[in-house]
């Protein structure tokens, strides 16, 4: 009965060592209020100086996203007032932002594609931060003045599920360039929905609701979902306009609702105006030719390794969706091995293991040693059963692999010689069940194989023993 319309601004913290407009440090857990200074604190005559660092990073995503950048581009005054906010206004790009009409395309699990038009990414100072204790409440201004890039989208998305595809994949280019972190849980990845409902069929644009506080791709999901219902519920109950109005409205994730914050001002009510303090930001010719050339972005490098290693799409996009993960592979393959195998020892084996705080990027097991663990498999030096053990083992022992093999005993005999003695001792203690074999009581061929393995503590090659036991038992 009704479409969803959804928008989505994110704000991207950049990685800079100072911030926007002064030389004062960046940071997310220093002690409050100490990365401060006169500029930042908004004090009478501190001028700030635009950090050209930030303007090289919005040339590299304006061209991740396809968009136009403007070698030219202004400041603007953002008139509002909150706690958090020293100066009462915040500069940021309202006319001529540094990026406009890029695109982000989309990718579906059952293969379907969809482009996002970007509307604009923006140079924006952040504010401070609020912190409320019981009765208190505080502010910490060392975030005052962080560069950040506020990226808009157009009304494109119809789901929940688009919402959640595109923020992935621009958090995954935001990280393959390497101009921000992108943590959402220490806010340099956040994310305001809007959203709005109309009837199947009509183009008509309704009334949004802007959705804040929201802080994983979980939650952003469930957001929707639950805003969504609440603008249908009232307009079935003949209440839409009663009950939905432009609004900024907050996510509790205990409840899973939303609740009204205040009202969502217009454009006119900011009274945006020039900058009068800075001067017009100029990206040149050299910038715009050393920034543009951007790293390998998610797309092409998964394309690649579907046509370099022979991947299929799905498992090429699962590596590929972290920047991490695609250079933790890539360091394994140099190591000669199969992709299928690398693939499954990363995606499967070493990530069932990594729990807690063990990520890719700290694991115990780095590329290299994972990489020569599954070469000794393909070389027949272990077993695929074993060398799990050996995988566990090197999870909790800083070892070399060759090392851990030895030291738990598990390298793999291809001796056809001591194998084939191992055999004939089997099948010489066990003459019943040999005539039993060759009477057509097939399954005791398993029994054979078993004993020999046992015999050998699992460290006869399998393929070996099957091929001796076949020759001998006809």
């Amino acid at each position: 009965m009704f479409e969803v319309v959804i928008g989505l601004e994110v704000h991207v913290q950049l990685n800079t060592k100072t911030k926007l407009f002064c030389s004062c440090a960046t940071s997310f857990n220093h002690k409050q209020n100490t990365n401060t200074c006169p500029t930042c604190l908004a004090l009478p005559g501190a001028l700030p100086v635009l950090n050209k660092e930030v303007l090289q990073k919005a040339v590299m995503l304006g061209t991740a996203l396809g968009a136009t950048v403007n070698r030219t581009s202004y400041f603007d005054r953002k008139s509002y007032f909150y706690p958090d906010s020293p100066t009462a206004y915040q500069i940021t790009q309202f006319y001529t932002p540094v990026i406009q009409n890029g695109t982000l395309e989309i990718d579906f699990d059952d293969g379907r594609k969809k482009t996002i038009r970007v509307g604009f990414a923006h140079i924006e100072a952040d504010a401070g931060k609020n912190i409320h204790e019981g009765d208190r409440s505080k502010v910490d201004l060392n975030r005052a003045g962080t560069p950040l890039l506020e990226i808009v989208t157009q009304p494109d998305m119809r789901s929940a599920e688009e919402a959640i595809l595109y923020l992935k994949k621009l958090h995954s280019i935001i990280r393959y360039l390497d101009i921000g972190d992108a943590n959402m849980q220490e806010g340099s990845f956040r994310v305001d929905v809007n959203v709005s409902i109309r009837p199947k069929g009509d183009e008509k644009l309704y009334t949004r609701v802007e959705v804040k506080n929201i802080n994983s791709f979980k939650f952003i999901e469930k957001a929707i979902e639950v805003e969504v219902r609440r603008q249908s519920e009232a307009w079935e109950d003949g209440k839409y306009d009663e009950e939905i109005c432009q609004e900024t409205r907050l996510f509790d994730q205990v409840k899973i609702e939303t609740r009204s914050m205040r009202g969502k001002e217009e454009a006119a009510d900011y009274r945006y105006f020039p900058e009068p303090d800075l001067l017009k930001a100029v990206v040149t010719d050299e910038m715009f030719e050393k920034y543009s050339k951007i790293p390998e972005l998610p797309d092409a490098k998964r394309d690649r390794f579907v046509k370099e290693f022979g991947l299929n799409a799905y498992n090429a996009g699962v590596i590929t969706s972290s920047v991490e993960m695609a250079h933790f592979f890539e360091e394994m393959m140099s190591e000669g091995i199969s992709a299928k195998n690398a693939t499954t020892w990363l995606t499967v084996e070493l990530a069932a293991r990594m729990k807690g705080e063990v990520n890719i990027t700290n694991t115990p097991v780095n590329a290299k040693k994972l990489g020569t663990l599954v070469k000794r498999i393909e070389d027949q030096s272990v077993s695929g059963k074993a060398a799990k053990e050996v995988l566990d083992y090197l999870m909790e022992n800083d070892s070399e692999v060759d090392a851990a093999i030895d030291t738990l005993g598990l390298k793999q005999v291809t001796d056809m010689g001591a194998i084939e003695s191992i055999c004939d001792e089997i099948i010489a203690a066990n003459p019943e069940k040999v005539e039993q074999l060759k009477g057509g009581k097939d399954k005791l061929f398993g029994f054979f194989v078993g004993q020999v393995m046992k015999a050998s503590k699992g460290s006869a090659n399998p393929q070996a023993v099957n091929e001796i036991l076949k020759a001998k038992l006809g």
